[in-house]
């Protein structure tokens, strides 16, 4: 095996409803102890599904909610999530350096000495994203996406966070101009000749190992297929 660190791979319980976040969970059957609870879930089922999963499945928690405010509300956010006991809570890198600096004092605050075992990721460009799309939405011409991930990384590693969340397209630039300081999530994970989806930046799993990142979010490459602990163990066998 290479001296690459192995990532950490993290599935993406993007369903409606406590129950079936937590009976897809079950369905893996001990072959991921790590779960990302987003948007639709977490509107749904509020802080409950955190503490169902921390405290029934023994499992940690990526709380994905992207937080984006004025830096006071950032903080008050990143407060609670952290009391739930979430390991890894998301804010977006577009929020500026007094936001994340803010975020980050929070988190340090609420959890003190266990801010080590995981903490704040940056979400620097979403994968959904392309060149034109980006440039469209923030109304500017010749965006490369690159530049922008890097630009919004060295906020976040200034600003002291864990991590940031970026393409395995970007994950090489990221870790040549930071190195090992920062943690990066790469979403859009697929296994080789799996469907795109509504992603426009994917990479497989080796892939984004080998480019530096270390967490993977798995969404419906595992939880859309017929048998999830297969297509489970088919990732974790891709990582060595």
């Amino acid at each position: 095996m290479s001296d690459v660190r192995r990532a950490v791979p993290i599935v993406a319980l993007d369903v409606g409803s406590r129950a079936d976040a937590l009976a897809l969970a079950r369905r893996l059957g001990g072959r991921c102890r790590f779960f990302k609870v987003g948007s639709e879930l977490f509107t749904s089922a509020g802080p409950d599904v955190v503490r169902a999963l921390r405290g029934e499945l023994d499992a940690d928690v990526f709380l994905d909610l992207k937080f984006n405010d004025i830096p006071n509300t950032v903080a008050g956010a990143v407060r609670s999530a952290a009391a739930l006991g979430a390991r890894l809570v998301t804010v977006h890198a577009s929020g500026g350096r007094r936001m994340l600096e803010a975020a980050e004092g929070a988190w340090r605050d609420a959890r003190g000495d266990a801010a080590g075992a995981g903490g704040l990721l940056a979400v620097t460009v979403l994968t959904s994203f392309d060149a034109e799309g980006l440039g469209a939405a923030w109304g500017r011409r010749d965006v490369v996406v690159e530049r922008e991930v890097v630009r919004l990384a060295g906020d976040a590693a200034e600003a002291g966070l864990h991590g940031v969340v970026c393409s395995g397209a970007e994950a090489a630039a990221v870790r040549g101009a930071h190195g090992d300081r920062l943690a990066m999530l790469v979403p859009g994970i697929r296994l080789a000749g799996g469907a795109a989806h509504d992603q426009r930046r994917v990479m497989t799993p080796a892939a984004a190992q080998a480019a530096g990142a270390r967490y993977l979010i798995l969404g419906r490459a595992v939880t859309a297929a017929e048998d999830p602990a297969a297509a489970m163990e088919r990732v974790m066998a891709e990582l060595g």
